[in-house]
């Protein structure tokens, strides 16, 4: 992995060059439909570089469709039927050079992509080496080698007839021994067939996939579209040093098991996965971490909200609450865990999918890409504490004491389910926790007014692992922040227990509590006494309760975006902790090595509640108390930020974490 340096130098565009990142070829959106023009803005270059728009209707039944470059604004096909290539007079949609636009009087019922007051999920693929490539031919009958722009040998191909009725034929590397001689059909349920005029039985390379002379394939003089999905086995281009993989075709063998789990190593974690069982007639299933996939073994505390759409079905997206669909695929640090038997992701036999990287991957350069603090009151709004990003981790806070939603605490990850980080409660669930908001997230209405600290996950500078413990000893957990994490946090979920937290101030044989003002003590069952390394962290007994759901945030310091440190107070005002930044401190964490609530509170400040040369707005993350708004705690600094007297007392020793 590379080192904070390296990553900073190639974001940078020094030594090495940068690769493509996630965000620049793969895009989950989620709109609520208007029935008339608007613009999707996703970052995705579909305009110069080409490539595909996939849109699916989530909240009722309609049609999973499909937009390339290489057949036109006005051309669509459906994966969920055998039909013909849908031409319009005039353009449906445009495709941009930031996403896409659908245009005045586009197909807006209800197998369309823009009814009014409904949602939708739309997957947006780039082309791009060693990503994705779409091509076109037409069909002659003859065994034929069809040319290709992936750069590598493809995972997985679609093909579609778009002339005439014809299935979605389906090409897996890792479906069966021999993948050339067999298919699978992305609109049924099917399971594996095998039929040498689909492939002519040979296998694709990095320049050619062959059709033989199946009238799905390569009759004439049909028209074809055939979509391919690379497969990156540690050959991947892309991130800040050009050697990152971002998408795997492989398989796994369902168990049809409630207790024994399944772990796939992708060597990433995953934002998106296509799953189908190839043994058996199941559907296909999609999850995604936009519209909720969660990690949890089930339980109460524990997140129950991935939700799934199959490609060969109408269907309205499914939740927890379906029998039909698995709830338990769980993303991990290095790929995903299957957790109990489903009819889709868990039977016995063979499941194929395609797995597709959790972005980013170079370290942000402003802290406005990545944490933002954001107001709410009132009756909600969607999302009701906005963002300029989808947010990862947030904690609300009230700035009146005694109320119950007092500093509540989420994550994607964790979905429905929140912690409260002033107690050592289990996780409670509220259907008001939500997560699939491209710009923020939604944690239903306030009494008064609410502040939200909100949080991306990004190399270098923040990242959100859950994991089940294993025993009452200690293990190693994997993580991707890239860097050794310079403060963790560690909650268990489904049963009470503290909020430990690690500082690299004190070390790993050190510990404090966040629900409490307890002073940092001595103690090896939080860490193992192991200092945290750039892949992973140790967590002793304390923090690995054997079939425990826990959470952890992990905290880093990068140059000109966010500052971990510590000071020894010297009872002046004024005095400046100078994090490196050029715009100063947008909010700020302090606190003193002592047991106590008055002195030794978890307190922040933000500049949306006032960082200011006067009295600042002061809460405390261990307690329930209204804010404090009588001390002159901090003051403004380009740099930084300035400390004074009632938090730099003489000879006392201060943690903090800031960022700009």
């Amino acid at each position: 992995m590379a080192t904070k340096k390296k990553m900073l130098e190639a974001a940078a565009g020094g030594a090495g060059g940068a690769g493509l990142n996630i965000t620049d070829v793969f895009s989950t959106y989620l709109y609520e439909g208007n029935g008339s023009a608007r613009t999707i803005t996703n970052g995705i270059d579909l305009a110069t570089e080409g490539g595909l728009w996939w849109s699916k209707q989530r909240t009722s039944t309609g049609n999973h469709t499909l937009f390339s470059t290489a057949r036109g604004a006005n051309r669509f096909l459906n994966t969920n039927t055998t039909g013909v290539d849908s031409a319009g007079g005039s353009d449906y949609i445009s495709f941009n050079t930031d996403g896409i636009s659908i245009l005045s009087g586009a197909n807006s019922g209800n197998s369309g992509w823009n009814t009014s007051y409904q949602d939708y999920t739309s997957w947006t693929f780039r082309k791009a080496k060693k990503f994705f490539d779409v091509v076109t031919y037409t069909g002659n009958s003859v065994t034929t080698a069809i040319s290709h722009d992936l750069g590598s040998t493809p995972g997985m191909i679609l093909v579609k007839r778009t002339d005439t009725a014809a299935a979605w034929t389906v090409y897996h590397r890792s479906n069966t021994a021999a993948p050339e001689t067999d298919y699978l059909v992305l609109n049924t349920t099917a399971a594996t067939a095998d039929y040498n005029g689909m492939w002519g039985d040979t296998a694709p390379t990095d320049t050619h996939f062959t059709v033989g002379n199946a009238l799905e394939t390569n009759a004439s003089p049909g028209t074809y579209i055939a979509y391919l999905f690379a497969h990156n086995n540690s050959d991947g281009e892309f991130g800040p040093d050009s050697d990152q993989d971002i998408i795997k075709c492989g398989s796994y063998e369902g168990n049809d098991s409630n207790t024994t789990e399944i772990n796939i190593n992708l060597g990433f974690e995953p934002q998106w996965l296509l799953i189908k069982n190839a043994d058996l007639a199941r559907s296909w299933t999609i999850v995604d971490v936009m519209r909720g996939l969660t990690y949890g073994p089930a339980g109460s505390g524990a997140g129950t909200t991935d939700r799934a759409l199959s490609p060969n079905l109408t269907a309205s997206e499914e939740t927890a609450s379906s029998s039909s669909v698995v709830t338990r695929v769980d993303p991990t640090p290095t790929g995903f865990a299957i957790r109990g038997k489903s009819g889709i992701c868990n039977e016995f036999g063979t499941h194929i999918y395609m797995a597709i990287r959790r972005g980013p991957l170079a370290p942000p350069e402003a802290g406005t890409e990545v944490f933002k603090v954001s107001a709410a009151s009132g009756s909600p709004y969607n999302p009701n504490f906005a963002a300029p990003f989808s947010v990862d981790m947030a904690i609300q806070l009230r700035t009146q004491g005694g109320v119950a939603s007092y500093a509540r605490n989420g994550s994607r990850l964790t979905g429905t389910d929140y912690l409260v980080t002033s107690s050592a409660v289990a996780a409670g669930t509220s259907s008001n926790w939500q997560w699939d908001y491209n710009e923020g997230f939604f944690s239903g209405g306030a009494s008064g007014t609410a502040y939200a600290p909100m949080w991306k996950r990004a190399p270098s500078f923040f990242d959100v692992v859950a994991y089940t413990g294993t025993a009452p000893t200690s293990r190693t957990v994997d993580h991707n922040l890239g860097v050794a994490p310079e403060m963790i946090w560690v909650k268990v979920r489904e049963t009470t227990g503290a909020w430990y937290i690690y500082h690299s101030a004190y070390g790993a044989t050190k510990y404090s509590l966040l629900n409490t003002a307890q002073t940092f003590d001595t103690g090896a069952q939080p860490w193992a006494d192991t200092a945290p390394t750039d892949t992973n962290f140790t967590v002793g007994s304390w923090n690995n309760g054997n079939g425990n759901a826990y959470i952890a945030y992990l905290f880093a310091s990068l140059d000109g975006v966010s500052k971990l440190g510590s000071y020894t107070g010297d009872s002046t005002n004024n005095r400046l902790i100078d994090c490196g930044f050029t715009g100063g401190a947008r909010f700020v964490l302090i606190k003193q090595n002592i047991s106590g609530d008055t002195y030794g509170s978890w307190y922040v400040w933000d500049s949306v509640r006032g960082i200011v040369s006067g009295n600042d707005s002061r809460l405390s993350l261990n307690n329930t108390l209204a804010q404090n708004t009588v001390l002159d705690d901090i003051d403004p600094n380009s740099s930084g930020f300035e400390v004074n007297i009632s938090v730099n007392d003489n000879n006392k020793e201060y943690i903090y974490y800031a960022i700009a």
